[in-house]
């Protein structure tokens, strides 16, 4: 592969966080294919410094400006360049000495840097799902007038991107994402009422941040996907299904108009498409655990609980809403979640935040940038002040 693919430069934007650290652990197996550019990270400066020293970027990040000081004398005696605050990201991703982004802010935080780097026209693998959530119309367009290719890293849009290679002259009849169902899968409101943050944190089959995990939970995660999948290839509201599938093994399917399906299958490891990203249009040889059919003798669906779970129905209202919706959907999630995550509010209350805050702010129909960033605003101060934070 690499005679004729020369080395990738990787921005990772999020290094600390689950999706950059496992970014990582794929490239320390294939550092002839990949060479670390950029690291960046919210408040974690030990793990930072640590990955900085072992892979040797050009320029680090860290957004907490109190540890500025720290991260710029344990790397010292380095050549790496050393940034700190949140306008340090945009800088950073308009250098021109990466090839390749991986965009693993966690929320809205991801969407200034990662427009940036759509705009210098770099390969985007996207992990933050947020970024097009709260204004995909104009990322998407973005990416189009500026040819930077977005390849999706979550593992059902990487599902479905890879279903869809070589079939660019046939229509998509609809896509089906397919959801873990989460720890709570088949409770009902009276169980839900009394869950802890820790029980909401443990996922039957992946790996995941706290965010993640909670949005996994409360199945606004799916809901997010949704709208994630409307921008990224080109759909409509009923182009879009949702089925349970607890086993984790489909991660999803694409359905075309002769009615035939295609899905991709593996076993739910987050390195096999933040590896597919990386390397696309190659795949690359691992030794990742492989499926085993004998393992799985049945794989089973279902519809989801959209009662119990009702965050996947205001998402859905979002989808069908458009304009800023989604964006105020969003914003009241993650300042819900991190107040569950702190044990402010309890598991139910997220989604009356979310719900009283969509309720509460205005709808625009056709949003400009500075009307996302607005709205964002106003969304969290709404929501911090049910939650009296």
């Amino acid at each position: 592969m690499s005679a004729d693919f020369p080395k990738k430069r990787v921005a990772i934007f999020g290094s600390t966080g689950s999706i950059g650290t496992q970014a990582l652990d794929v490239i320390r197996s294939n550092k002839e294919l990949f060479e670390v550019e950029i690291l960046t990270a919210h408040t974690n400066d030990e793990l930072l410094i640590n990955q900085a020293i072992e892979f040797k970027p050009n320029a680090v990040v860290i957004v907490d400006e109190a540890k500025y000081e720290k991260v710029k004398a344990a790397l010292s005696s380095t050549d790496i360049k050393v940034f700190a605050g949140e306008l340090a990201l945009e800088e950073v991703a308009d250098f021109d000495t990466y090839d390749i982004m991986i965009a693993a802010i966690v929320g809205f935080a991801g969407l200034k840097p990662t427009l940036k780097a759509v705009e210098k026209g770099r390969i985007i693998a996207l992990a933050n799902k947020e970024t097009l959530v709260v204004a995909g119309d104009i990322v998407m367009q973005k990416a189009i007038e500026h040819k930077s290719p977005i390849i999706p890293v979550d593992s059902e849009h990487s599902a479905i991107f890879q279903c869809l290679i070589g079939e660019a002259r046939n229509p998509i009849e609809r896509i089906i994402l397919t959801a873990s169902g989460g720890p709570f899968l088949g409770k009902k409101p009276n169980f839900l009422v009394n869950v802890k943050r820790d029980h909401a944190l443990q996922h039957p089959n992946w790996s995941m941040g706290a965010k993640i995990s909670i949005d996994s939970a409360t199945l606004m995660n799916k809901g997010l996907e949704m709208i994630e999948a409307k921008w990224l290839f080109n759909l409509n509201c009923n182009q879009i299904e949702v089925v349970i599938h607890p086993q984790s093994i489909i991660h999803s399917m694409v359905q075309f108009e002769d009615g035939s399906i295609k899905a991709q299958m593996g076993l739910p490891d987050m390195k096999l498409p933040i590896q597919y990203a990386l390397g696309f249009p190659q795949r690359i040889k691992n030794d990742f655990p492989r499926f085993s059919f004998k393992k799985y003798p049945s794989l089973n669906f279902e519809e989801p609980d959209y009662k119990t779970f009702r965050n996947l129905g205001l998402a859905i209202d979002a989808l069908q809403s458009g304009g800023n919706k989604a964006c105020i959907l969003n914003a009241a999630n993650e300042i819900a979640v991190w107040a569950f995550l702190k044990n402010r509010i309890g598991f139910l209350d997220i989604t009356a935040v979310v719900e009283k805050t969509m309720d509460a702010i205005a709808f625009i129909q056709k949003p400009t940038l500075q009307e996302y960033f607005d709205t964002d605003g106003e969304a969290r101060n709404f929501a911090a002040s049910l939650i009296n934070i």
